[in-house]
Parts: structure tokens; C-alpha cells; sequence
């Protein structure tokens, strides 16, 4: 096989491919702020969100200490758009105005979402959404701390989730609590541009002979319990009562 030569180039953002998120936060009035992103990486029950710290979202979690992560599947491309140049924040920041920003107070009708009362938390979910994921504020680390200039201009966002919904349709058949990968098509960006997953499954993978509920053991404290993390058992409960 042939192997092109590198070249160094340095690009203005490094977004490699990642997954959207829509993330719905409560405002200090009550209502839902809505706003997409894909600077997100998980592990356990914790999700990593890279935000800028001066953002609506960012305020809301910090302060309600809560937020839904709803993950769009990719025929939900036109939502995102309608939602990509906006901003809960009045007045509009200098840097998104120049950017042609707008406030918009009613994300819900903007984008024509529908919302639903989720579990756990206050913010909405979002019913178009595939996968809704109820979370909880752990930290906030800004980032940057080495440059005077840009330190905490951005933050990391640790949550931790504490409830899945999903469309049943995505539920692996005979398991109570595994997504089906051939089902799931999550809408990507990669450097600034929506992608999907239409094309399917590459080849098998060697680490999925692992089993999944091997997993379960890094996501539940033996010292601390926290909510939604007997949801397995539950949804097991349920699916066997069928």
C-alpha cells in the first residue's frame, strides 16, 4: 500500500470528528436554552464538554449544576443549522456579534423542537433527539492556564450521566440495555462540516468481542451512590416483565 508523505500544516480549530450534541440548560427564568456543540468525550457515566466559558450554556450549568445532553441522529442536520449562529445571551458578546450572531430567547420554536419533562434534572429534552441524556455538574476546570491572555477563555465541563432515554428503536434486540451500533447514526462534525454515518460498519471489531456489561464496573461507586446508577437493573426488571 502507498503511504503519502506528511506535511505540517496548522489548522485554526481541531475538530477531528466528533459527535453533535444539543444541550438543553435552564435560564434563570425558567425556560430552556438550547445550543449545539461537539466538543464532548466520554468515559463511564462521565461526559467531558469543552465550552467557551462565557456562554449561556456554560452560566446555566455552573449555576443549576444540571443539563440534558440530547444527541441528534443525522437526519437532524437542518436543526442544527437553524440553531448554529445563535445565542441565548442579550446583548450579544462583541466576538459573536462580529460573527453575525443572534439572541434567541425561544430556541424551541427557532429550530422546531418539541419538549419534554426529563427525570432527573430541569431542563427539557428534546423528543426529536435519538438519545437523551440526563446530567449532573461535577467540575469545571478552565482551560489555557499557561497563556495569560486565553486562560479560561474555554472550560472543561465534567458531568456525569445520570439517566439514558433512547428511541426503542435503537435498543439491541434481546438486551435490555445495549444500543444497537448498526442502528445508531449520529450526526458528526468534523472541521466544521455535518457528517453522517450512512455508509454503516467498517469491519468487525476485535474489542467488541469484549462483552459491554464488562464495563458496568467503572460506573458505579462502592462508596458513593448516585442517581439513575441502578437504572440497569431496573430496565432489566422491565424488560424481562414483558
Amino acid at each position: 500500500m502507498s503511504v503519502p508523505d506528511h506535511g505540517i500544516i496548522s489548522p485554526a480549530i481541531h475538530y477531528w470528528g466528533s459527535i453533535v450534541v444539543l444541550v438543553s440548560s435552564e435560564n434563570e427564568d425558567g425556560t430552556t436554552n438550547i445550543a449545539p456543540m461537539s466538543s464532548a468525550w466520554w468515559l463511564g457515566r462521565s461526559c467531558v464538554l469543552g465550552l467557551g466559558s462565557g456562554s449561556k450554556t456554560t452560566g446555566n450549568i455552573l449555576r443549576t449544576g444540571q443539563c440534558v445532553l440530547n444527541l441528534p441522529d443525522d437526519s437532524l442536520a437542518g436543526v442544527i443549522n437553524s440553531l448554529a449562529r445563535t445565542t441565548g445571551t442579550s446583548p450579544v458578546s462583541d466576538w459573536k456579534r462580529g460573527r453575525k450572531y443572534e439572541f434567541v430567547p425561544d430556541k424551541w420554536s427557532k429550530a422546531g423542537l418539541t419538549p419534554e419533562a426529563a427525570d432527573f434534572v430541569r431542563p427539557a429534552r428534546i423528543r426529536e433527539c435519538a438519545v437523551q441524556l440526563e446530567c449532573e455538574l461535577v467540575h469545571s476546570t478552565p482551560l489555557s492556564g499557561d497563556l495569560p491572555d486565553l486562560k479560561g477563555v474555554l472550560s472543561a465541563v465534567e458531568v456525569r450521566i445520570l439517566r439514558v432515554h433512547i428511541f426503542e428503536t435503537l435498543r439491541m434486540s434481546g438486551y435490555p440495555n445495549r444500543v444497537d451500533p448498526d442502528k445508531w447514526r449520529p450526526m458528526v462534525m468534523s472541521f466544521q462540516q455535518l457528517y453522517g454515518l450512512r455508509d454503516g460498519k467498517l469491519e468487525e471489531s476485535v474489542l467488541a468481542r469484549i462483552g459491554e456489561e464488562e464495563y458496568r464496573g467503572l460506573t458505579k461507586s462502592g462508596v458513593k451512590k448516585t442517581l439513575g446508577e441502578d437504572d440497569d437493573e431496573l430496565v432489566v426488571r422491565e424488560f424481562d416483565g414483558k
